[in-house]
């Protein structure tokens, strides 16, 4: 078996290549593996590098080294190739997706990574795109979409980015208007946003739907309707907290293995932390898999549905 490492320097706060180079060189080099080191030069890189090793046919395990947005780009690489295991060396500035487990910091335990257990996961396909963990639409794609612009300004690094973006998008306007056709229904009309969930956590700490589960072969749709700004603490609060069952009236919770999403016009999509435009959105769990292998031992069971009113 080969170990490929995949290195973002653009994850996180700062450029961790040689942080990575050096923990990575210990580790293998004591247990003697077959390993690579790669580091992406340009935003897609990662999945060329995860889909040229695909493509040879030999048994590799990757190991995504940044956050969300490296895993997605290597996802999108490896969907469907069955000689591929992937994990995450986590350095990134969200984690999202790993946060499924009961320690999630074990994640950046290279040792723990290197003796691990696996399973096959689900993936969300939208348009032609992969997503591992939530795909979404609406106000949070919006503000996710014009964080990384804020970033690049003085005094507005980190979360205070988050907060500018939250800021001008309330007041650009918190709805927009949808058609979604899902389980036989067309719904038409203004909506604040809509998400598809594989994973449990996204966007730094939404938890949307608890007991999703990336291995049942269904997406939990949540379909939000149009809130005013009064409105927007109380129910992005439980939004944020998987207690979406307290909002009946505004909030749909659907099961399904797909749905579709018409916009008026290009629209912003979350992917995984990722950033398309399109006209639509196709969403269908794909018939392409995923082995993930992660520090054996971890838990990852949903949250009992007991306690999903109480979180």
């Amino acid at each position: 078996m080969k170990h490929l490492f995949i290195i973002n320097p653009a994850a996180g706060s700062y450029n961790q290549t040689e942080k990575y180079r050096k923990k990575i060189a210990e580790a293998c080099e004591a247990q003697r593996l077959d390993y690579a080191i790669e580091v992406s030069g340009a935003p897609g890189h990662c999945k060329k590098i995860a889909r040229r090793a695909a493509e040879t046919g030999e048994e590799y395990r990757i190991y995504s080294c940044g956050g969300d947005g490296t895993m997605n780009e290597i996802v999108c690489g490896v969907a469907g190739y069955s000689n591929v295991a992937v994990t995450m060396f986590a350095g990134g500035s969200g984690n999202d997706f790993i946060r499924i487990f009961d320690q999630p910091e074990a994640f950046r335990d290279l040792n723990r990574l290197m003796d691990a257990d696996e399973f096959t996961l689900d993936l969300i396909k939208v348009n032609d795109a992969y997503s591992l963990n939530i795909c979404s639409v609406g106000l949070d794609a919006r503000i996710a979409a014009d964080v990384a612009a804020y970033k690049r300004l003085p005094l507005l690094s980190g979360f205070r980015a988050y907060v500018a973006s939250t800021v001008v998008n309330l007041l650009k306007g918190i709805t927009e208007h949808y058609i979604v056709e899902i389980d036989g229904q067309r719904i038409d009309g203004k909506k604040t946003m809509i998400c598809a969930c594989n994973g449990r956590f996204y966007g730094g700490g939404f938890n949307p739907v608890p007991e999703a589960d990336p291995t049942d072969g269904k997406l939990d749709v949540l379909v939000v309707d149009a809130i005013n700004l009064l409105q927007v603490p109380a129910v992005i609060g439980k939004y944020k907290n998987g207690q979406y069952k307290l909002l009946p009236k505004l909030v749909k919770h659907y099961r399904t293995d797909k749905l579709k999403i018409l916009f008026d016009k290009p629209t912003s999509i979350n992917l995984d932390g990722e950033q398309m435009m399109g006209d639509a959105m196709e969403v269908s769990v794909a018939k392409e898999k995923l082995r993930f292998f992660y520090p054996k031992g971890l838990r990852w069971e949903a949250l009992p549905e007991k306690e999903l009113t109480s979180v």
